[in-house]
């Protein structure tokens, strides 16, 4: 048990307490306080989805050493999982709690539209937060606190391969939308095309292990003050291809990952905003990851309940209200994990676990409520009209998900770099896509 609180933690449960006693307050001044009530209660289900998170990235993490994944895979797999959950459990309770509210098949069948039109309003907002707010933090924030090297350096690997995939399962994702309804098999397509996405990160696996064995040989023998130029010329007479650009970056987060261990000797994790130690090993993992699962199962059916009070309160459709709230609420994880990867060195984990995020969001937070949601109608269509228009504000959401996907690879292709000055550009970007959701619910277009 450790009673020295952090000042980041001390932050969080100062945060967490307010947010109570907020809620308590506005309470009890009735009705009239209901909408403020929401947004408290969001504020703190957004502290216990991270408080969940922090320890489930933890175990996910020493599974990732154990299992000796490259940072860029295990932030696009282990880390986006980790950092996705709440997605694909609101996903989950917007359908259920729709459903669950109708009596006969007819009202099961529009009550399920509704809620799966919700689920794509929190995926989409989340990807779009993600793809721009996260990689925008994460260079303020290394702007400003790594004198040393105050941009966030893009690897090619990580936008050829996980911005390809990301552009690739968003455009079948846009495809679909323009659909007049959503049927079970597209979600197998999405699952489906993601577990090939996870086969190619396993071969990149195995890539990544040669590579750092044929490293390991290489300053064996020629000693470990040899140049990246001599290992690279060593290596490749083995067969491997790297660069001294590579080798370079690896050895940067080998020091790195060094400086990390030294921190935390003890492998463990903190719970309950660092109170309690929790030691992390074969025997514990799998525990941790399970409770993490759990708690942020129920703190995200209480996410929903707030997104749906918030739009009964604010007279527009839910849709408005989760693609902004919602999202941003289920990406508070997605932030800290890249951050925290960024200020480890490993720039590339922190991009890709926001691509890896986006890609996990919409194959599998999209496809699986949507397959429950099919399930519990008899198999029927998930209907995207309303009144035989499209859902209000899904029209300018799938022509926002291509612009601002576009702009923002971009950005991140020019020089492969994140400066400070591109991180205010995307986040004005993101400002267009707050001022969409709100137009949107006032009718604005």
């Amino acid at each position: 048990m450790s009673l020295t609180l952090s000042n980041l933690q001390r932050r969080w449960l100062g945060a967490a307490i307010t947010s109570i006693v907020l809620m308590a307050v506005f309470a009890l001044l009735g009705d009239g306080f209901k909408l403020w009530f929401f947004f408290a209660e969001t504020v703190l289900i957004s502290i216990v989805i991270a408080q969940a998170c922090d320890p489930f990235a933890d175990a996910a993490q020493w599974v990732g050493d154990e299992a000796k994944l490259p940072g860029s895979v295990r932030g696009a797999t282990l880390d986006a999982i980790a950092s996705s959950m709440p997605e694909l459990f609101s996903g989950i309770f917007f359908v259920l709690v729709a459903i669950s509210a109708s009596e006969s098949a007819e009202a099961r069948v529009a009550a399920g539209a509704e809620g799966y039109g919700a689920t794509i309003a929190t995926c989409a907002g989340s990807a779009v937060y993600n793809m721009i707010l996260i990689p925008a933090f994460c260079a303020l924030f290394i702007s400003f606190y790594r004198k040393s090297r105050p941009t966030i350096d893009v690897d090619d690997e990580v936008i050829s391969r996980d911005g390809v995939w990301f552009v690739t399962t968003q455009g079948l994702l846009v495809l679909f939308l323009f659909q007049d309804a959503m049927t079970w098999w597209m979600g197998v397509c999405f699952l489906v095309l993601y577990g090939v996405y996870i086969w190619q990160l396993y071969n990149d696996t195995l890539i990544y292990r040669r590579r750092i064995a044929a490293v390991a040989a290489g300053r064996e023998a020629l000693g470990e003050a040899a140049s990246a130029t001599e290992l690279r010329d060593y290596i490749r007479q083995q067969g491997i291809k790297v660069t001294v650009d590579w080798l370079e970056r690896l050895a940067a987060e080998e020091e790195a990952d060094e400086e990390q261990e030294d921190e935390d000797e003890d492998n463990s994790t903190g719970v309950l905003f660092g109170v309690f130690e929790v030691g992390i090993n074969a025997r514990t993992a799998p525990i941790i990851l399970l409770v993490s699962t759990l708690v942020a199962a129920g703190a995200c059916y209480f996410l929903v309940e707030a997104t749906r009070g918030t739009a009964e309160q604010l007279g527009v459709p839910t849709f408005f209200v989760a693609v902004i709230i919602a999202a941003a609420a289920s990406s508070l994880p997605d932030t800290l994990l890249s951050i925290g990867a960024a200020m480890r060195g490993d720039d590339s984990g922190a991009v890709s676990n926001a691509f890896g995020s986006n890609i996990f969001d919409i194959c599998v937070c999209t496809s699986i409520p949507l397959i429950v949601n099919s399930y519990l109608t008899g198999w029927q269509p998930v209907s995207l009209m309303s009144d035989g228009e499209p859902i209000p504000g899904l029209v300018n959401l799938r022509i926002l998900l291509i612009v601002l996907t576009i702009v923002t690879l971009a950005i991140m292709w020019h020089n492969r770099q994140l400066t400070r000055r591109k991180a205010y550009v995307l986040c004005a970007l993101y400002a267009v896509f707050i001022m969409y959701a709100v137009g949107g619910s006032l009718n604005w277009f």
